[in-house]
Protein backbone atom coordinates (compact mmCIF):
# COMPACT_ATOMS: atom_id res chain seq x y z
CA UNK A 1 0.00 0.00 0.00
CA UNK A 2 1.28 3.46 -0.90
CA UNK A 3 1.13 6.44 1.41
CA UNK A 4 0.82 10.04 0.28
CA UNK A 5 3.24 12.59 1.71
CA UNK A 6 3.30 16.33 1.21
CA UNK A 7 6.56 18.14 1.87
CA UNK A 8 7.66 21.73 1.67
CA UNK A 9 11.19 22.97 1.22
CA UNK A 10 12.94 26.31 1.38
CA UNK A 11 16.59 27.21 0.90
CA UNK A 12 19.08 29.26 -1.05
CA UNK A 13 18.54 28.74 -4.75
CA UNK A 14 21.20 26.67 -6.50
CA UNK A 15 21.49 24.34 -9.49
CA UNK A 16 20.57 20.73 -8.77
CA UNK A 17 18.20 21.38 -5.87
CA UNK A 18 15.17 19.80 -7.52
CA UNK A 19 17.28 16.89 -8.77
CA UNK A 20 18.52 16.27 -5.20
CA UNK A 21 14.95 16.07 -3.91
CA UNK A 22 13.79 13.90 -6.83
CA UNK A 23 16.73 11.52 -6.31
CA UNK A 24 15.79 11.03 -2.66
CA UNK A 25 12.15 10.35 -3.55
CA UNK A 26 13.15 7.87 -6.29
CA UNK A 27 15.73 6.17 -4.02
CA UNK A 28 12.86 5.30 -1.68
CA UNK A 29 10.59 3.94 -4.44
CA UNK A 30 8.53 7.10 -4.33
CA UNK A 31 6.50 8.60 -7.12
CA UNK A 32 6.50 12.39 -7.57
CA UNK A 33 2.86 13.30 -8.28
CA UNK A 34 2.57 17.07 -8.24
CA UNK A 35 4.45 20.14 -7.11
CA UNK A 36 4.68 23.91 -7.17
CA UNK A 37 8.07 25.63 -6.94
CA UNK A 38 9.41 29.12 -7.35
CA UNK A 39 12.41 31.34 -6.76
CA UNK A 40 11.82 34.46 -4.68
CA UNK A 41 14.56 36.86 -3.54
CA UNK A 42 17.33 34.28 -3.98
CA UNK A 43 15.43 31.58 -2.11
CA UNK A 44 13.89 28.53 -3.75
CA UNK A 45 10.67 27.27 -2.22
CA UNK A 46 8.31 24.50 -3.10
CA UNK A 47 5.67 22.05 -2.11
CA UNK A 48 5.41 18.54 -3.50
CA UNK A 49 3.12 15.55 -3.13
CA UNK A 50 4.62 12.10 -3.49
CA UNK A 51 3.47 8.57 -2.89
CA UNK A 52 5.75 6.01 -1.32
CA UNK A 53 5.32 2.41 -0.13
CA UNK A 54 4.29 2.31 3.54
CA UNK A 55 7.54 0.49 4.35
CA UNK A 56 9.54 3.48 3.02
CA UNK A 57 7.70 6.38 4.70
CA UNK A 58 10.05 6.72 7.67
CA UNK A 59 13.18 6.25 5.59
CA UNK A 60 12.07 8.80 3.00
CA UNK A 61 11.09 11.26 5.71
CA UNK A 62 14.48 10.88 7.43
CA UNK A 63 16.34 11.29 4.13
CA UNK A 64 14.43 14.47 3.29
CA UNK A 65 14.92 15.88 6.79
CA UNK A 66 18.65 15.20 6.53
CA UNK A 67 18.74 17.96 3.90
CA UNK A 68 18.44 20.44 6.76
CA UNK A 69 22.21 20.18 7.21
CA UNK A 70 22.57 21.23 3.54
CA UNK A 71 20.67 24.47 4.25
CA UNK A 72 17.17 23.37 3.29
CA UNK A 73 14.23 23.69 5.63
CA UNK A 74 11.96 20.69 5.12
CA UNK A 75 8.49 20.06 6.55
CA UNK A 76 6.67 16.77 5.91
CA UNK A 77 3.00 15.99 6.46
CA UNK A 78 0.86 12.98 5.54
CA UNK A 79 -1.35 13.60 2.52
CA UNK A 80 -5.09 13.36 2.96
CA UNK A 81 -7.58 11.75 0.63
CA UNK A 82 -10.00 14.21 -0.98
CA UNK A 83 -13.26 14.59 0.94
CA UNK A 84 -16.19 12.62 -0.44
CA UNK A 85 -19.30 14.45 -1.51
CA UNK A 86 -20.27 17.16 -3.93
CA UNK A 87 -17.35 18.77 -5.68
CA UNK A 88 -17.18 22.50 -4.93
CA UNK A 89 -17.56 24.98 -7.77
CA UNK A 90 -14.32 26.70 -8.77
CA UNK A 91 -14.06 30.43 -9.24
CA UNK A 92 -11.14 32.49 -10.46
CA UNK A 93 -10.08 36.00 -9.60
CA UNK A 94 -7.69 38.30 -11.41
CA UNK A 95 -6.52 41.32 -9.41
CA UNK A 96 -4.56 44.18 -10.95
CA UNK A 97 -3.81 47.65 -9.65
CA UNK A 98 -1.27 49.99 -8.15
CA UNK A 99 0.65 48.18 -5.45
CA UNK A 100 -0.28 49.02 -1.88
CA UNK A 101 -0.50 47.22 1.46
CA UNK A 102 -3.72 45.37 2.24
CA UNK A 103 -4.83 44.04 -1.14
CA UNK A 104 -4.31 40.35 -0.29
CA UNK A 105 -5.72 40.84 3.23
CA UNK A 106 -8.94 42.47 2.04
CA UNK A 107 -9.61 40.05 -0.82
CA UNK A 108 -8.86 36.98 1.32
CA UNK A 109 -11.12 38.35 4.08
CA UNK A 110 -13.99 38.68 1.60
CA UNK A 111 -13.43 35.10 0.44
CA UNK A 112 -13.34 33.80 4.02
CA UNK A 113 -16.61 35.56 4.86
CA UNK A 114 -18.26 33.44 2.15
CA UNK A 115 -16.39 30.29 3.32
CA UNK A 116 -14.53 30.24 0.01
CA UNK A 117 -11.29 28.25 0.11
CA UNK A 118 -8.25 29.51 -1.81
CA UNK A 119 -6.67 26.51 -3.56
CA UNK A 120 -4.03 28.34 -5.56
CA UNK A 121 -2.70 31.87 -5.70
CA UNK A 122 0.16 33.52 -7.51
CA UNK A 123 1.08 37.17 -7.28
CA UNK A 124 3.84 39.48 -8.40
CA UNK A 125 4.82 43.08 -8.82
CA UNK A 126 5.35 44.47 -12.31
CA UNK A 127 5.89 47.96 -13.69
CA UNK A 128 3.11 49.98 -15.24
CA UNK A 129 3.83 50.43 -18.97
CA UNK A 130 3.78 54.22 -19.12
CA UNK A 131 4.60 55.43 -15.61
CA UNK A 132 6.79 52.62 -14.33
CA UNK A 133 4.78 52.59 -11.07
CA UNK A 134 4.60 49.29 -9.21
CA UNK A 135 1.57 47.20 -10.21
CA UNK A 136 0.29 44.36 -8.08
CA UNK A 137 -1.14 41.41 -10.02
CA UNK A 138 -2.62 38.21 -8.62
CA UNK A 139 -4.38 35.15 -9.97
CA UNK A 140 -6.51 33.18 -7.51
CA UNK A 141 -8.34 29.88 -7.89
CA UNK A 142 -10.82 29.13 -5.13
CA UNK A 143 -13.52 26.62 -4.21
CA UNK A 144 -16.99 27.98 -3.57
CA UNK A 145 -19.11 25.91 -1.17
CA UNK A 146 -22.64 24.82 -2.01
CA UNK A 147 -25.04 27.71 -1.48
CA UNK A 148 -22.40 30.40 -1.80
CA UNK A 149 -23.97 33.66 -2.89
CA UNK A 150 -22.03 34.63 -6.04
CA UNK A 151 -23.77 38.02 -6.31
CA UNK A 152 -22.90 38.89 -2.71
CA UNK A 153 -19.27 37.90 -3.31
CA UNK A 154 -19.13 39.98 -6.47
CA UNK A 155 -20.60 42.98 -4.62
CA UNK A 156 -18.08 42.58 -1.79
CA UNK A 157 -15.16 42.38 -4.24
CA UNK A 158 -16.47 45.43 -6.16
CA UNK A 159 -16.45 47.41 -2.90
CA UNK A 160 -12.87 46.34 -2.19
CA UNK A 161 -11.80 47.16 -5.74
CA UNK A 162 -13.25 50.64 -5.40
CA UNK A 163 -11.70 51.25 -1.96
CA UNK A 164 -8.23 50.07 -3.03
CA UNK A 165 -8.35 51.36 -6.61
CA UNK A 166 -7.69 47.94 -8.15
CA UNK A 167 -9.48 45.86 -10.77
CA UNK A 168 -10.88 42.54 -9.57
CA UNK A 169 -12.36 40.25 -12.20
CA UNK A 170 -14.36 37.30 -10.86
CA UNK A 171 -15.20 34.38 -13.11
Amino acid sequence: MNNSLVFTFLGLDRPGLVERLADIVADHQGNWLESRMTQLAGQFAGIARVTVPASEVDELSNALLSLNIEGLTINIQPGQAPAAGAKPKLCKLHILGNDRPGIVREVSRALKQQQINVVEMSSNITSAPMSGDALFEAHVSAEMPQGCNFDELEESLDTIAEQLSVDIVLS
